[in-house]
């Protein structure tokens, strides 16, 4: 077990929709709620809802350079998170597609993008020693 969590803070305009998509949608668990922010148990990990103004959408929404994601050891769970998006009709920016082909670092991915434009990645390395 880590001695650590991975903490991300993440601009939203509306609270309630954050907590719909991460908690109804993705399944992660309401840690706490407040006027101004929500923090999630996000698959281990700690990502902070912090309510900002609402900002003019880019048209040219792009993975890079900012994203954020879960790298899944066990190829089981993130084929199971995927079916879960697509039965929850979760919003996929990018679907299952394999990166690095023939390579060491060779490992399938998703993106989601949530209903403020963040994106999440979800990988799985073919060999979990590529993961960092």
């Amino acid at each position: 077990m880590r001695d650590h969590l991975f903490h991300l803070a993440i601009p939203v305009s509306d609270l309630d929709t954050a907590r719909r998509f991460y908690v109804t949608g993705l399944g992660c668990k309401l840690a706490r709620t407040y006027s101004d922010r929500i923090t999630l148990d996000f698959f281990g990990d700690q990502v902070v809802c912090h309510l900002s103004s609402p900002g003019a959408r880019s048209s040219t929404l792009s993975l890079y350079p900012r994203h954020f994601g879960v790298t899944f050891y066990k190829k089981k769970d993130f084929d199971l998170l995927h079916e879960l998006a697509k039965l929850r009709k979760i919003e996929f920016f990018q679907d299952v597609s394999t990166r690095f082909e023939g390579t060491a670092e060779a490992h399938q991915t998703f993106v989601l993008q949530d209903p403020f434009d963040n994106l999440i990645e979800f990988k799985h390395y073919r060999d979990p020693r590529m993961a960092y």
